[in-house]
């Protein structure tokens, strides 16, 4: 047994005699008719950063790619995915399982909002069943040849995250941030969760950077200067996009069209992942 061992097996990565005995598997399988390629769980160690942005865009450019792509809505009590890309009603089942709703351009989505009668309706539950929702996400959806999927989590580190990288096989994490004093911590939470897990980290990526302005075209950094940079060589991490505070953007959101905006800050990063398949 490891000398700083704190007897918590089931989050451990050390490779100890003890904790091959005692570790338990918590892994969900995959419903028989799914076939998922690479899981890509999108994450920030605090909330209102743009993971669901992040998520919604990063499928919209793999699929213009070619890929055929999906979103697990795991942010079970801030639910935002079928907004973003104008989703309403319910999501339907058939004999063999639960049917993930469909984009006007073919993405497959999964989130609490198409199981709602009404969309606005507060998710009340605990954290068990928060987490046992996201494992019946991923093990009784129908996901149909899915090149790349995209878990848009929740902020933090708490139950939900735990079961995703306990529960499914995520293949690599996306940081997601903003330019405030913060985002050092912030970035450093979620690299030593990804080391806890044994996950890697693909990158980081920055929302909310600058600001263009339409009269003159100069860039405004709103929230002050950005330290990304820094934070990113701090942690060896690599510095996968910058996005704007952009009026268009938020607006294509609001109305449901996300997947018809037009912007190629992700092209790099999209670039990055279609070597990994």
């Amino acid at each position: 047994m490891e000398e700083n061992c704190n007897q918590n097996c089931s989050s451990c990565s050390e490779d100890c005699p003890e904790g091959k005995e005692q570790k338990t598997d918590f892994s969900e399988k995959l419903h028989e008719m799914s076939r998922v390629n690479k899981v890509i769980a999108v994450v920030s160690g605090k909330g209102g950063v743009g993971k669901s942005l992040v998520s919604s865009m990063l499928a919209v450019t793999m699929n213009r790619r070619g890929f055929h792509t999906a979103i697990l809505d795991a942010d079970i009590t801030g639910p935002s995915i079928p907004k973003a890309f104008g989703l309403r009603g319910n999501a339907v089942a058939n004999e063999f399982g639960l049917l993930p709703a469909k984009t006007k351009t073919g993405i497959d989505i999964m989130s609490v909002n198409l199981l709602l009668e009404n969309d606005t309706d507060p998710v009340l539950w605990r954290g068990p069943i928060l987490a046992g929702a996201v494992k019946q996400f991923w093990a009784e959806v129908i996901w149909s040849e899915v090149d790349f999927m995209f878990i848009d989590m929740p902020p933090g580190t708490g139950d939900v995250p735990l079961t995703v990288f306990q529960s499914i096989p995520v293949d690599g994490i996306i940081v997601v941030t903003s330019p405030q004093e913060l985002v050092s911590m912030i970035v450093a939470k979620a690299v030593k969760m990804a080391k806890i897990m044994n996950i890697p980290i693909i990158g980081l990526v920055e929302n909310m950077a600058y600001f263009t302005c339409p009269d003159n075209g100069k860039d405004y950094q709103i929230f002050g200067e950005s330290h990304i940079e820094e934070v990113a060589a701090k942690h060896h991490l690599n510095l996968l996009a910058k996005l704007p505070i952009d009026p268009k953007l938020s607006a294509a959101c609001d109305q449901g069209r996300i997947e018809f905006f037009d912007g190629d800050w992700l092209e790099p990063l999209a670039k990055r992942l279609e070597k990994t398949i």
